[in-house]
């Protein structure tokens, strides 16, 4: 079974403060770190939204318990099935087994081993598929249409994109005169559902997305006007490899995104090594890529106060 996505109005700031109720009591509320060290790399003062700390170990599970409480109970009852690589695959294993759901996660033979791992421990079914031949999508159809399971997208939904937008109302509540923030991109969902929060709270506030630029799919679209579609990417950001923008998600960031900015692998590499050595976190290769960018210098003139998005950390 599968849930729609047409939906008719955007995701907008109330349905994400409804989304921060709703999943209260799921998630953790992560911190905000500083360092002296990474604001005289940057140039300016930065502010990490650490959800390396949240359950799972990254933000995805904000949108996966959004996504799964919002079911009806019939629904539930039927199971869930989703499709990730990592740590949307984890999230709806965890807000599954809270819910006393059936999870079954299709995950590519190449998924980082303490992904899986954690997917399998917190009780999922995993199915395998190969990323460069197999459709990950047909697949989870098919489970869905076998079982009657739901089909939890992994960010091309609105209940997911407002989940995930949930971890800008805590930040800015903590840091209310942020300039700027930088989100990374995957599918979207996640820098869609921030922007709609940050907007929505401070018109003002200046949104960017940070991309790796062998996976820069959201950055060709941007360009373009329109969502391109690229090859299976090879970047060490396992996390940020979808090969299109999402349907929903693409023109949410269109309206309040006002650049895509590209980091390089090494740029990466140095981002994780960087916020390691200096601040003593662990953050994986997709969630350093908005440190990445900063770090690098990427950001335009003016930014004086910008959170920085620590998507996860599972390396």
């Amino acid at each position: 079974m599968s849930i729609s996505t047409q939906v008719t109005d955007v995701v907008d700031l109330s349905a994400i403060q409804n989304a921060a109720r709703r999943i209260a009591p799921m998630i953790h509320r992560t911190p905000v770190l500083t360092s002296r060290l990474v604001n005289e790399a940057a140039g300016f003062e930065c502010f990490f939204k650490c959800e390396n700390f949240q359950r799972g170990g990254a933000f995805k599970i904000r949108g996966a318990a959004n996504f799964l409480l919002s079911l009806s109970v019939e629904e539930r009852a039927r199971g869930v099935v989703a499709f990730s690589s990592g740590n949307h695959a984890q999230a709806v294993a965890i807000a599954a087994r809270d819910l006393g759901m059936t999870a079954t996660i299709v995950m590519p033979t190449d998924s980082p081993r303490a992904k899986l791992e954690a997917t399998r421990a917190y009780g999922a079914n995993i199915v395998f598929y190969d990323r460069m031949k197999d459709d990950r999508e047909a697949i989870a159809r098919k489970i869905a249409a076998d079982t009657g399971a739901v089909t939890a997208p992994p960010f091309d939904h609105e209940w997911i994109i407002a989940g995930q937008g949930t971890l800008v109302l805590e930040l800015l509540e903590e840091i209310p005169n942020l300039d700027a923030i930088v989100v990374q991109i995957g599918g979207g969902g996640l820098l869609a559902g921030c922007s709609v929060a940050a907007k929505g709270l401070k018109p003002e506030i200046r949104v960017f997305g940070a991309e790796p630029a062998q996976a820069n799919d959201t950055f060709l679209s941007f360009q373009k006007g329109e969502r391109v579609e690229i090859t299976p990417p090879d970047t060490i950001a396992d996390g940020l490899r979808p090969t299109k923008p999402g349907a929903l998600t693409f023109p949410i960031i269109q309206r309040n995104v006002e650049a895509v900015l590209l980091a390089t692998e090494d740029e990466i590499r140095h981002a994780v090594s960087f916020v390691e050595s200096r601040m003593k976190i662990i953050v994986e290769p997709s969630g350093a890529v908005p440190a990445a960018v900063v770090l690098a210098h990427k950001l335009p003139d003016g930014v004086k106060r910008c959170g920085i998005i620590v998507s996860g950390g599972n390396v």
